[in-house]
């Protein structure tokens, strides 16, 4: 069993909400002897030094996410998409220390397969990535300007990816454009969309 990291306490007891949950779920994290830290503000768990699993506190729930969920067996039917273009992650959304105590049986049983599949090296093949379609006016803008091309072809491509989505979400062609003027300088300095 790991031992509670000191770092995480403080983000975990400022928590506004779903505390309780959190711990529930921490706790099956730590009896799989993860390692327990802190990555993009969320109670991160790692084999190895490689991600496995994170706890989220949501608005209306509390959630445990595995980073290669889209491999993992489902028989239980508990693991969603996090969002409609999710292509890694799977979460288990609960709303009571009593639902987390209920599924705990089954909890252990994915924490294990996602550790296994940790070990095994499995991974995602982010199809997507290579498909990527752009929308017409960020098209526009990588052809009329080099240095914003240059800049956002230097990105990760998990990171074009997210531009693009939220450029292309827009159902109109000015707020495309809206929203390609006002990420430019976060393109420019070489951040993602939701990098600070």
């Amino acid at each position: 069993m790991s031992t509670h990291n000191p770092k995480v306490d403080p983000l975990l007891n400022d928590a506004e909400n779903w505390l309780e949950e959190r711990r529930a779920l921490r706790d099956l994290l730590l009896g799989a002897s993860l390692d327990e830290g802190v990555k993009w503000g969320k109670l991160c768990y790692m084999q190895e030094g490689k991600n496995v699993a994170m706890i989220y506190g949501l608005k209306d729930a509390c959630a445990i996410g595995f980073f290669k969920g889209a491999l993992m067996k489902d028989p239980n039917g508990i693991l969603e998409k996090p969002g409609e273009n999710s292509q890694a992650m799977r979460w288990a959304r609960f709303i009571s220390t009593a639902e987390i105590d209920a599924a705990a049986p089954t909890l252990k049983n994915y924490i294990e397969e996602a550790i296994a599949l940790e070990k095994a090296g499995a991974q995602i093949d982010f199809k997507e990535k290579d498909n990527l379609v752009l929308a017409a006016e960020l098209q526009e803008k990588l052809a009329s300007d080099p240095a914003f091309k240059a800049a956002f072809e230097k990105l990760t491509p998990g990171r074009q990816r997210g531009y693009n989505l939220h450029f292309s979400g827009a159902k109109q062609a000015r707020t495309r454009l809206a929203r390609i003027e006002k990420y430019t300088p976060k393109i420019l300095a070489g951040k993602g969309l939701q990098d600070r």
